[in-house]
């Protein structure tokens, strides 16, 4: 169970592996709260080393990070530090995220376009006790948790095969992938083979497609690429 905090008194830790991302969350977080701390990691498992000897009351973190991904991080935290809220701030608005990284322990979801008053919110509704979910997605949320929105394919994909796809869509290959996962290439073709079979689509430009419609790409100049390529 999430401990609740005075929203006044908070040590909080922002794991984004962007600096530029960290540094404005930072400020806006600094100049909300007088008593706000805030620390910063910019990977998994250097926000779980720094937890050993940091009191940490709030926990903001991006699904999108290198080797240790946030949804595995979030289960980490939430098993290991179980008193500790977790916020989930991503640049991915579909509701499959918000699904899984609710599932996985979180207690709130932000999409980074948000403004940063919705973002202050989130963290006092997370550090109070409360869940908190993006205008934008509660909708889609409800609907399909309710069954009134149809779940698409990829709802039936792992959390590792989610990640593993996102790199295809991305236009990574699958040494990249495999490098960025901490995985052998052996594995992550594997997994390719299995999302191929659970979608039915039988080639990697029609993965790729599928991810575009179901907004699974990936920011960065690699997507860029791969979508020019593909359309």
């Amino acid at each position: 169970m999430t401990r609740t905090h005075h929203p006044t008194e908070l040590q909080i830790l922002i794991v984004d592996d962007h600096a530029i991302v960290r540094e404005g969350l930072k400020r806006i977080l600094e100049a909300a709260g007088r008593r706000w701390v805030v620390a910063e990691a910019a990977s998994g498992m250097q926000a779980l080393e720094m937890m050993q000897t940091l009191r940490v009351d709030l926990v903001i973190v991006d699904l999108s990070l290198p080797g240790m991904s946030g949804l595995e991080l979030i289960k980490r935290v939430h098993a290991e530090f179980p008193g500790v809220g977790l916020l989930v701030l991503s640049m991915h608005a579909e509701e499959q995220y918000a699904l899984r990284a609710f599932q996985a322990g979180a207690k709130g979801y932000v999409t980074k376009d948000s403004a940063g008053a919705e973002l202050l919110t989130a963290v006092r509704r997370v550090v109070e006790g409360g869940t908190y979910v993006s205008a934008n997605l509660a909708e889609r949320v409800v609907m399909q948790i309710t069954g009134a929105r149809r779940a698409p394919r990829h709802t039936q994909l792992s959390d590792r095969e989610l990640e593993v796809l996102r790199g295809i869509v991305a236009g990574q290959r699958l040494t990249d992938i495999a490098s960025d996962l901490h995985l052998s290439v052996k594995t992550i073709s594997t997994h390719k083979s299995r999302i191929q079979e659970k979608l039915e689509l039988p080639t990697t430009a029609s993965l790729i497609r599928y991810g575009l419609e179901h907004g699974l790409a990936v920011e960065g100049e690699r997507h860029l690429e791969r979508v020019r390529e593909v359309h």
